[in-house]
């Protein structure tokens, strides 16, 4: 224990050298969606490896057909359990620009009613909570010449643009990337307070898909009525995914399908997850999931289907009376349990084609799928982590859910064959993928500990 007070305290007094590296690792503009900032990707990938190598890592750049892929290690003994830690560096682009309050690339630390917080593009997705763990090895390798862990450090610079060169780098360096467990850093926490350890993502499938009926617009007034009309056709489909109750009806879609732990349940039930304030605060009051299950069952334990958008027609300013010849658009399924998105996607196309109508046609435009995964809880390392994370902060840990997706820990299993820990520090005002993203200073310096912490308890 005592190790582990002195590498809390050199965190401590180091926060001020720490926030000046995750500063200038901000200032790099690794936008991975636009090939214009590609070289950007190459220098925040190189300014990575030079810092892991400059702690004591045994750091490399892995180019690839994309952006580069960051590895290191650092091998603490023969007898220590080894731990792969994933975070990417490439972030979002930051349009609209005119709605920053300061350059997104120019990081800014400011007072807010929360705290301190640091303001930059990447500063909460993925930078700052990739840098709490990077600081925690430094303190670990400053205090006491080594690791408690054997460590393998796994950067991305796809994350945010679809990772298409993922799958492949995994694929051919399995050994390279060889653990026992994994740890993401790329959640949130329950409350500024309250840490929380994310135990199940949805997987996701998603479709765009276009109607063809006449084979170009029409006048309304001459084809109105006799000429089959596209939008007509996808609304009815459309308003068929969902029976009264807000359930999906397609044909076994759940399947699979499995309820939380009633343990879990209880847990849930204990945060006192204020619903109205929830809705409220995006201008709603009621709930419009599926009837009999709480808000926080619904985003986090239940499957959806949403429309993401819809288009056709002349939609410019004024009328223009048209029967138009196409209609589109794009839906997303939610997945939970062991839902399968492959004969989802399929069920979902042969529902479109089984609710055409004679003279209309359907092209799909598929997204890659994923599965929904689940953590296993019971597994003592969640135990420790959960007993270190409750140490650290005011709140003890809690076990949440996760609406989204992060297709990596899907990969992390089934490629690498490990279960992940998720463990993260941001909040949900951190406005990730939007203007003025930002980070508090109290996720990174208290994240930094906490995985001060994590480290050592899993060690022991």
């Amino acid at each position: 224990m005592s190790k582990l007070q002195d590498v809390l305290n050199l965190i401590d007094s180091n926060q001020p050298q720490a926030l000046d590296r995750l500063c200038s690792l901000l200032r790099i503009k690794s936008i991975s969606t636009d090939s214009e900032y590609a070289k950007n990707c190459v220098e925040a990938a190189d300014w990575l490896v030079d810092d892991l190598n400059s702690i004591g890592f045994d750091a490399q750049r892995h180019d690839t057909p994309g952006h580069p892929m960051v590895v290191a290690k650092l091998f603490a003994g023969d007898d220590k359990p080894h731990y792969l830690f994933y975070g990417h560096y490439d972030v979002q682009p930051v349009d609209p620009i005119e709605l920053w309050n300061s350059a997104p690339f120019d990081p800014q630390i400011e007072d807010t009613e929360q705290g301190k917080i640091v303001r930059a593009r990447g500063a909460a997705d993925d930078k700052g909570q990739l840098m709490t763990f990077v600081e925690a090895c430094r303190a670990w390798k400053q205090v006491t010449g080594t690791l408690p862990a054997n460590i393998t450090l796994f950067f991305e610079g796809e994350e945010e643009s679809g990772s298409p060169s993922l799958v492949p780098f995994m694929h051919a360096n399995k050994e390279l990337l060889k653990a026992d467990i994994a740890m993401v850093c790329d959640t949130g926490m329950w409350d500024q307070n309250t840490p929380a350890i994310s135990t199940m993502l949805r997987g996701m499938v998603g479709e765009q898909f276009t109607i063809t009926g006449p084979s170009l617009d029409l006048h309304s007034g001459m084809f109105g009525g006799p000429a089959i009309n596209p939008i007509r056709v996808m609304n009815k489909i459309l308003a068929g995914l969902h029976d009264d109750t807000g359930r999906i009806t397609l044909k076994d879609f759940y399947n699979g399908v499995t309820e939380p732990a009633s343990r879990i349940k209880q847990q849930w039930a204990e945060l006192n997850h204020d619903e109205q304030a929830f809705l409220g605060s995006v201008g709603l009051s009621n709930p419009a999931g599926e009837d009999g299950y709480t808000v926080l069952e619904q985003i986090w334990s239940r499957p959806t289907c949403d429309v993401n958008g819809i288009w056709g027609g002349y939609t410019g300013e004024g009328f223009k009376t048209v029967l138009p010849s196409k209609a589109s658009a794009k839906i997303s399924f939610r997945l939970v349990g062991e839902q399968d998105p492959d004969k989802i996607q399929q069920t979902f196309q042969q529902y479109v084609r089984d609710h055409l109508p004679p003279d209309c046609s359907v092209e799909f435009h598929s997204k890659d799928t994923s599965t929904a995964t689940v953590m296993p809880i019971d597994a003592p390392e969640f135990a420790r982590a959960h007993a270190a994370l409750s140490t650290e902060w005011e709140n003890d840990a809690v076990y949440a859910g996760c609406g989204g997706s992060i297709p990596v820990v899907g990969y992390i299993k089934s490629i690498l064959q490990m279960d992940s820990l998720l463990v993260g520090f941001g909040q949900d005002d951190d406005a990730i993928h939007s203007p003025n993203e930002k980070y508090n200073l109290k996720s990174f310096h208290k994240g930094t500990r906490s995985w001060a912490r994590i480290l050592a308890a899993l060690a022991a």
